[in-house]
């Protein structure tokens, strides 16, 4: 008795044509989401717009405020990071202690970056309220 050529099934899927439907809903999904994504933007732009908030996020960021919220170094701060009172605020104090600092917090020399930036950027700040308070005095 001979049996003949064995037939193979077809493969199929493991889940069947219920996988199918799950991979049609997921696929329809994605398509929908990727058409109202850039609407809803658009729309959340333009209503920005129209109530003003991109005209207060404009104001915000010439006040120094980064789009994460954290404003500029205060003047209290500047002074603080560079070890100066309001009294001594001149520009030859503030370039001496801004010297002395940025060299002792070199990354070369085992400091910190971070500190770094944090001295310049008071020095920065000193420098800008020293001019606007001459240009003040000047006006006077």
């Amino acid at each position: 008795m001979t049996l003949g050529p064995l037939r193979r099934t077809p493969p199929t899927a493991a889940l069947g044509p219920l996988g199918r439907v799950v991979a049609q809903a997921a696929v329809a999904g994605i398509a929908i989401l990727a058409r109202a994504l850039p609407a809803a933007y658009a729309a959340a732009l333009q209503n920005a717009r129209k109530s003003g908030a991109d005209k207060a996020a404009e104001e915000a960021a010439r006040k120094g405020a980064s789009f994460l919220g954290k404003a500029r170094m205060s003047r209290d701060e500047a002074l603080m990071v560079l070890n100066l009172t309001e009294k001594d605020a001149e520009a030859e104090a503030i370039q001496r202690q801004y010297e002395r600092y940025f060299e002792a917090n070199k990354v070369e020399k085992g400091g910190s970056f971070y500190l770094q930036s944090k001295i310049y950027r008071a020095k920065e700040l000193l420098d800008d309220y020293i001019e606007e308070k001459n240009a003040e005095e000047g006006k006077m």
